[in-house]
């Protein structure tokens, strides 16, 4: 059974501080409640479960027992985003990130298959809608009569209705953000381009946004930040083939722009790349680490 403790990560950050602290959640211990599987863990987290099972060194196959403790990581990077836009979805990563006056709150998100992919770009929000009907576009439809599916030319309100209670539609392609019927999809990539939220997230976002607000859906499969001493490493797949060609390469780029290319363990960052655990990794030497190896290469004369 899923806690409603879980409804989002959270920080509290200002705004105007997210460059100097970009990153959201934290470590959490779990204790495994009776229902709980990785998969439905994962999705409420925003992990993969193949990342909680290495994180617990356990099998993904593994059954869990009610009353085992889990250690759950879902610290993310926070990507830049274009002045005015307080909405950021990074499809890849699968989360969406919300702006207030109070501080970011970010929500796992579900995103577009890799033949139907969710649109990128900026975008504001022009409509809300609560307990919306679902108006099957025809390619759907079509879809559905190729699995030999029948579905109807619209689909009401109720637990039926894959929107689930809440729509935002956006101004960028035929898609929203929008709940669901499906919990244990969210964190996949799997709708048909919108962006699906948890229903206690979508509600919850559901309040703090209004038509007009703006946001950008962006790509980037790999993200760096400096919080602190801290250099931080988040990889995931690049589910649609437009990210980096060589993502080390591209991270030493970004350490270059961000002035702590000697404070990264290189190492650990080949690692976070290659493992692509789709949570924010430590990839820096311990304080002081790096000065020190810098002066036994270039000693003082």
């Amino acid at each position: 059974m899923m806690r409603t403790l879980l409804i989002a990560i959270a920080i509290a950050l200002a705004p105007a501080a997210l460059a100097a602290q970009p990153l959201a959640g934290a470590v959490h211990t779990v204790v495994v409640a009776r229902g709980d599987t990785l998969r439905a863990l994962g999705s409420r987290f925003g992990v993969e479960p193949a990342t909680i099972a290495r994180d617990n060194a356990r099998t993904l196959d593994a059954p869990l027992r009610v009353g085992d403790t889990l250690s759950i990581d879902n610290r993310h990077i926070v990507p830049a985003s274009p002045p005015g836009a307080t909405l950021v979805v990074n499809v890849p990563q699968r989360m969406l990130f919300a702006t207030t006056s109070s501080g970011v709150t970010a929500y796992p998100v579900a995103v577009g298959r890799r033949d139907w992919p969710t649109p990128l770009g900026e975008f504001s929000i022009a409509t809300k809608e609560v307990n919306p009907t679902w108006d099957v576009p025809e390619s759907i439809r079509e879809e559905a009569r190729r699995a030999g599916r029948w579905l109807p030319l619209k689909v009401p309100p109720g637990p039926d209705n894959p929107l689930g209670a809440y729509w935002l539609g956006l101004s960028v392609g035929s898609v929203g953000v929008h709940g669901t019927n499906a919990p244990t999809s969210i964190y996949r990539v799997t709708t048909h381009g919108c962006v699906r939220l948890h229903p206690d997230d979508i509600a919850a976002l559901f309040g703090q946004v209004t038509v007009g607000t703006k946001g950008v859906l962006l790509y980037a499969p790999v993200l760096m930040a400096v919080v602190g001493d801290d250099v931080f490493v988040e990889a995931h797949r690049d589910i649609y083939g437009r990210g980096p060609a060589d993502a080390l390469a591209f991270l030493r780029a970004r350490a270059q722009e961000l002035d702590v290319l000697d404070r990264v363990n290189w190492d650990l960052a080949a690692d976070a790349v290659r493992q692509r655990a789709g949570v924010a990794r430590v990839v820096s030497f311990p304080s002081g680490a790096a000065s020190r190896l810098s002066s036994a290469s270039h000693p003082v004369r």
